[in-house]
């Protein structure tokens, strides 16, 4: 970076010596004549600064993502284990953890999945507001799963938090990220059982119901009838 910044100070103090050559003649008071110098400033460093920008996202940022991407597997292997979520999270002396890849290596693809899987490891280790702060973080990718998945933790560590009016926010933004019979009917109930809890059983009935009318053939629609009796009876 670096050498890219004095060659581009180099650049810049080699136009300065050659202005007189670019300038054509014009008329005596006329703005270009007058602004000249800081006309072929502006554009020299123009021209400069999009070149910087353009090795900055295909030299500097690709070397990064490779470099993080590398870092993530063996943190990767610690995610689904209970027991070893500390080396996953803060990693061992052979390899960095999760929370070291998100910081050092922010604007990769790694580090915002390392975001998610922190939101994760947090919620099982019980600190729910660490999750909130992590997933925070982690930034939509488009993935059908993923996303969804990481609105969802954020209304657990919110259910955990007791803050459920948060809770069914993001129960309800996973549920509708991406309508699929996997994600959508498991925050769906999730939605359900905090709006009861807020005793909003208006609410609680609508979850229910898309349940059983959008996702009969899901898991959660085989004992959803059950819910609705229960909610419909606290209506009355």
């Amino acid at each position: 970076m670096k050498n890219v910044f004095l060659q581009s100070l180099i650049f810049l103090n080699k136009m300065s010596t050659t202005e007189k050559e670019i300038i054509q003649p014009v008329r005596k008071g006329s703005f270009v004549q007058e602004n000249a110098k800081s006309l072929i400033f502006i554009a020299g460093a123009i021209v400069v600064l999009i070149g910087i920008y353009f090795w900055y996202q295909n030299v500097y940022l690709k070397s990064r993502a490779e470099e993080a991407a590398s870092k993530m597997y063996q943190a990767e292997q610690y995610v689904g284990v209970d027991s070893l979520a500390n080396k996953a999270i803060n990693g061992d002396q052979n390899y960095v953890g999760l929370a070291k890849i998100a910081e050092e290596y922010d604007n990769t693809k790694s580090a915002n999945l390392a975001n998610l899987y922190l939101g994760g490891i947090y919620l099982r280790k019980g600190e729910p507001q660490k999750a909130v702060e992590s997933l925070g973080k982690y930034a939509a990718t488009g993935s059908p799963v993923a996303d969804p998945l990481a609105l969802g933790l954020l209304g657990d560590a919110y259910s955990e938090l007791k803050d459920y009016k948060q809770a069914a926010t993001y129960y309800k933004k996973a549920a509708d990220k991406a309508s699929n019979k996997f994600t959508s009917p498991m925050f769906l109930k999730k939605l359900g059982l905090v709006n009861e809890t807020l005793k909003d059983f208006k609410a609680a009935e609508e979850a229910y119901a898309k349940i059983k009318t959008d996702y009969p053939e899901s898991q959660e629609a085989s004992m959803i009838d059950e819910y609705l009796a229960r909610v419909q009876a606290l209506e009355k």
